[in-house]
């Protein structure tokens, strides 16, 4: 699998065993199962051996999500700021990346495939699973094949996507709500919150609407604050 790096001379990179210099964003068309897959890398300056790499997924891509959305890129940022490296990409069918919507199935696949490359780019380093609204959904539904290190959802849709049939999840995980969701009702989250075998830590923002409009520093100070 070899990305096209659009940087100041586009060069082809291959991921192997050997670590790559920290560098600044990155936009990455990666093979996918459909096609192309457009992605974003971000480096912290310090990225020390160790330091864990993120794979962050946007929302609903029939209504505009992208790996553009403000609530996405502050998730990416609060983990820079934490020295962890992320990864944000366009699910099939969304700016450059081919393909259609695949009501969550196709999509976990392309979630596989990118973590598959940033893995293999950076061998070794505990990996951290994130996403918001749809992307929650696809995050919790691919995270028993990822088994990643934690799990990061935000406003997970509950009440749009069956959550019943996904397996427990077995790693530690957070949630983060707002209580003015406009989207998905914000006491279904709470309740299966409590239903979960593997209860995560919980975090309930009465004022925050579904895409936390005025209320994104906070949730970065939510997610640096649970996690750093």
């Amino acid at each position: 699998m070899n990305p096209t790096i659009d940087t100041d001379q586009a060069q082809t990179l291959a991921p192997n065993a050997t670590e790559v210099a920290a560098r600044s964003d990155e936009k990455l068309l990666l093979e996918g199962p459909v096609g192309v897959i457009e992605a974003l890398t971000a480096y912290p300056k310090d990225f020390p051996p160790g330091a864990p790499i993120a794979v962050i997924c946007h929302p609903h891509p029939l209504y505009a999500g992208s790996m553009g959305n403000k609530v996405v890129y502050m998730i990416s940022r609060s983990f820079i700021e934490m020295g962890v490296a992320t990864l944000r990409f366009n699910f099939r069918g969304v700016g450059k990346s081919e393909g259609c919507f695949d009501e969550g199935k196709g999509e976990s696949e392309d979630l596989l495939t990118v973590v598959d490359w940033f893995r293999r780019r950076h061998p070794d380093r505990p990996l951290w699973l994130a996403g918001f609204s749809f992307g929650a959904y696809v995050a919790t539904r691919a995270c028993e094949a990822i088994a990643p290190e934690r799990l990061l959802l935000v406003a997970p849709p509950v009440t749009m996507f069956d959550f019943t049939s996904i397996a427990p999840l077995q790693v530690p995980y957070m949630v983060v709500q707002g209580g003015r969701d406009e989207i998905i009702k914000s006491e279904a989250v709470g309740q299966w919150v409590i239903t979960q075998p593997q209860r995560p830590v919980y975090h309930w923002m009465s004022d925050a609407d579904h895409f936390f409009h005025g209320r994104l520093n906070r949730l970065r100070d939510v997610i640096v604050r649970s996690w750093a």
